[in-house]
């Protein structure tokens, strides 16, 4: 096993920059092999720092070629992770640092820094600076607290040559941009190559005219035109919501098709994943629409909450990413209804967040120390730092939360903030003490909200304790403020308690209700108003109650779901058990209320994962099988099939007429439609009511679900053979055949259908989207599959693991932590999971990356 691993770095040894830097001048003259790098820093002493230190710059994998200051050349001490120049060798005062290196992006499969993406003979560079990827590009003190103001010359032989900013001259072969806003050297961009734009304009609230365009590849110029609509939306939001306008002339975005991740802010030149900008109705589904939409005004809204005020180190990375998902959420809360936007939200942090929380990678939401900062982009500092976010407002009020924001963006305009920052803001702003709430950041894990209940002389009593488990390095937790959004229903369903906001500051506390004829059914954590995990022992008919009659209705299908979930459980554990009858009766009622959101009713009568239904079993101490609970899983669900009345009638009602609209309504019809199809299968051949609906489909929200259908019906041949030759030539589109294959094909098929996949011509590994598709999807979207008792499916995610990580560690550390549960199984499959992180852990050239994730998990053995 390696022992070598690299030392951690910690919040608490922060420094302020040795060295400011007030303006940078960039030229590149880009060569795929050999671009070279002039970087011309206008730098002075920091008065904030300690008097003669060193001039210590970042960079990695860079060749340099000329150094000078003042115009003197100058011969620094190169380092592994830089170069040296000793004080008593620097001027007293300010001075121009000047350095020209040569990088190659061709053989930058990393995708950090400046980098080629090609799609055929068309070659763009492209390049990703966050977190630490501008060190590739040039030595620069490399830290999001270094901000200064960019001026960047390209000179090439692409036809499109892009930078942050707006443009300031170009010619044959060049251009030069110029941003006038200081930002850290994270935010740079460059974007060169052949490409179109779909152009567009937008007027602020003040009447100054933005220049919109969005650069994709010459031939998918049709499918920017969401895009583009979901930016106009996003940028007259933040106007109205936040009073935040645009700060440039022009506004840009480019899709390329390998990236790391979703997308990035840089200042007014966004990258996108490709993913996440193309579409039209032949090749997007609905959710494919909704992300593009989410993503679009996420990294729009950073220009604010992230660009114009930035994190002081990246401990801070809360600061500007969970503010930042917090604020999509709202988007897309008024764009497609709060209720079904917010149960996607808590599923998703369920999903990713929960489990984080619960195994060997939990750490808090703004970190203590790390390895590699690329490991600590997170569902916890995103999802968990916008709930954060969240019950901050709900503390304070909507008023509080937007006067609040005001005071920053006025306070800290063009500042590298830290969570103290932000915090001080409300604090003064509002004349609350967040001291205690200040735990929210610092705490790792999910709090436990025990409820009970007592009733008495017309007074209901909720006895509520709280308890968050040891996380690593954390042992013993203090008390946080959890705010519970509480109603109270009668026996007729009506509320006789309206929601109140209940501020849990103690270990345990008590809250009564008085003046009540009768006693209550309580309706706890409304909206999901904490991130917690609540523990009431409550019975199927309080259940079925709540899903019948409550008013909140995150907390109707909370209901619906919890139900699901204990009789799963029950099914696993006598595999002869049926469906609860009234269940299924109460799961149908839902189906025949018209006064409800088709979205919503499909969300309710959607079974809860594998994996939901594992985190709870396990938190109950059980060491649940996978595979016996998938099987429950469909055993509850051909007896739903069984019991809707005119399944099929309904599936043929739920047609939409007209042309293709990703609207939310037109998009939760055809989820119902979907989530029935898929329990028609149940009931009748699956391979005529699936392939009739596959050759009938005329987009690809239809076409996708009726082929999962086939390929879980083990009848999908034809299909995909014709899937495959329509869209070969179309990569996310491709993507979708490999991803469909590696989560629908039952698990007892499922590690043999990938590994062939894997050896398909167009499965190339390292292009992230389509490792993503085929590996990732597997490994977090067959849960079953993947933990097969056998462990073929933890050798075959490790065999992709090991050959990645040297190609791509960034994507492989990522990926690794599908192993994160292994304590949560039984002691064979934790044998079984253990032996493939030992593989990777004895590589003796594993990433740091990737060793940091797997390190943590092995510790976890003690």
């Amino acid at each position: 096993m390696r022992t070598d691993q690299p030392p951690a770095i910690r919040l608490s040894d922060y420094r302020p920059p040795a060295f400011l830097v007030d303006r940078v001048h960039l030229s590149f003259r880009l060569d795929p092999k050999a671009t070279r790098v002039t970087a011309r820093l206008a730098m002075r002493p920091n008065p904030a720092a300690e008097p003669g230190e060193d001039l210590w710059l970042d960079g990695r994998e860079l060749t340099l070629i000329a150094a000078r200051i003042d115009g003197a050349d100058v011969t620094p001490q190169i380092e592994p992770e830089g170069l040296r120049l000793p004080a008593a060798a620097l001027p007293a005062g300010a001075f121009e640092w000047v350095c020209e290196t040569e990088i190659d992006p061709q053989g930058n499969r990393a995708l950090e820094g400046l980098y080629t993406s090609a799609r055929g003979d068309n070659l763009m560079y492209c390049t990703q600076c966050e977190a630490q990827g501008f060190r590739k590009i040039t030595y620069f003190p490399d830290r999001p607290d270094v901000m200064a103001v960019y001026t960047v010359r390209i000179e090439g032989d692409a036809p499109v040559l892009l930078s942050n900013g707006n443009p300031v001259a170009s010619g044959p072969g060049w251009a030069e941009w110029h941003d006038p806003w200081p930002k850290p050297s994270y935010l740079f961009a460059l974007v060169a190559g052949d490409l179109v734009s779909h152009d567009d304009s937008f007027t602020t609230a003040s009447g100054r005219d933005v220049a919109l365009k969005i650069y994709v590849r010459p031939g998918d110029e049709d499918k920017a035109e969401y895009a583009m609509d979901a930016l106009k939306r996003s940028m007259a939001w933040d106007e109205r919501v936040y009073g935040r306008e645009y700060d440039l002339d022009l506004f840009m975005i480019v899709a390329v098709e390998d990236f790391n991740a979703g997308a990035m802010e840089n200042k007014g030149l966004n990258i996108f994943n490709a993913k996440y900008v193309l579409a039209s109705p032949e090749t997007a589904t609905d959710r494919d629409y909704e992300l593009i939409e989410g993503i679009i005004a996420h990294e729009y809204f950073h220009n604010w909450t992230g660009n114009r005020i930035t994190c002081r180190d990246w401990f801070q990375l809360c600061l500007k990413e969970g503010l930042t998902v917090f604020r999509d959420q709202q988007f897309s809360a008024d764009e497609r209804g709060d209720a079904v936007t917010r149960i996607d939200n808590v599923l998703a942090l369920r999903a990713r967040q929960f489990r984080e929380d619960a195994g060997p990678l939990a750490h808090p939401v703004r970190p203590e120390e790390y390895i590699e900062i690329n490991n600590f982009y997170t569902a916890t500092v995103y999802e968990k730092g916008a709930e954060v976010i969240r019950m901050l407002r709900a503390l304070v009020g909507a008023e509080g939360y937007r006067a609040a924001l005001d005071l920053y963006f006025d306070r800290h305009d063009g500042q590298a903030c830290t969570i103290e920052d932000w915090l001080t803001v409300f604090e003064d702003a509002t004349g609350r003490d967040l001291r205690q709430f200040a735990r929210w950041y610092s705490q790792a894990g999910t709090p436990l909200v025990t409820v009970a209940e007592d009733w008495a002389d017309g007074v209901f009593t909720l006895r509520l304790r709280q308890q968050t488990p040891p996380t690593p390095g954390q042992a013993d937790k203090a008390p946080q403020v959890i705010p519970l959004a509480v109603g109270l229903l009668g026996a007729d369903g009506a509320e006789v308690v309206q929601t109140q906001v209940l501020e849990m500051t103690e270990t345990e506390q008590s809250f009564h209700f008085k003046g009540l004829a009768a006693r209550p059914v309580p309706s706890v954590n409304r909206g999901f108003s904490a991130p917690v995990i609540l523990e009431q022992r409550i019975d199927d008919a309080r259940r079925a109650f709540l899903l019948a009659h409550d008013t909140d209705p995150f907390n109707r299908w909370e209901a619906a779901r919890d139900y699901m979930r204990a009789m799963i459980g029950r099914m696993v554990a006598d595999p002869n058990l049926a469906p609860d009858p009234a269940l299924i009766a109460a799961l149908v009622a839902v189906l025949e209320d018209q006064g409800l959101d088709p979205a919503f009713q499909a969300l309710c009568v959607g079974p809860p994962s594998v994996e939901d239904v594992f985190q709870a079993l396990s938190r109950d101490g059980a060491r649940p099988d996978p595979g016996a609970i998938h099987a429950a899983t469909v055993r509850l669900q051909r007896a739903l099939a069984a019991a809707i009345p005119d399944l099929a009638g309904r599936v043929a009602a739920l047609d939409t007429p007209g042309p293709y609209t990703p609207e939310a309504g037109a998009a939760g019809r055809r989820a119902l439609r979907g989530r029935l199809m898929a329990l028609l299968t149940w009931t009748e051949p699956a391979a005529e009511t699936a392939r009739a609906a596959f050759d009938a489909a005329d987009n690809m929200t239809e076409t996708m679900q009726a082929l999962g259908l086939l390929i879980r019906a083990g009848q999908a041949g034809a299909a995909l053979s014709a899937f495959y030759d329509r869209w070969r030539a179309d990569p996310n589109v491709l993507d979708k055949w490999f991803s469909a294959q590696a989560t629908a094909t039952p698990p007892g098929q499922a590690v043999e259908a990938v590994a062939a996949l894997t050896g398909h011509a167009d499965f190339d590994w390292r292009v992230p989207n389509r490792y993503r598709a085929l590996i990732g999807a597997f490994a977090a979207g067959n849960m079953a599959g993947f933990h097969r008792a056998d462990g073929a499916g933890y050798a075959l995610v490790t065999d992709w693991l090991i050959r990645l990580d040297p190609v791509n560690p960034q994507t492989t550390a990522r990926l690794a932590g599908v192993f994160e549960t292994w304590r949560q199984f039984d002691e064979d499959r934790q044998a079984l999971m253990l032996t493939q992180l030992q593989r990777l852990a004895d590589l003796p050239d594993l990433s740091k990356n990737t060793g940091e994730i797997v390190a943590r998990m092995l510790e976890a053995q003690g």
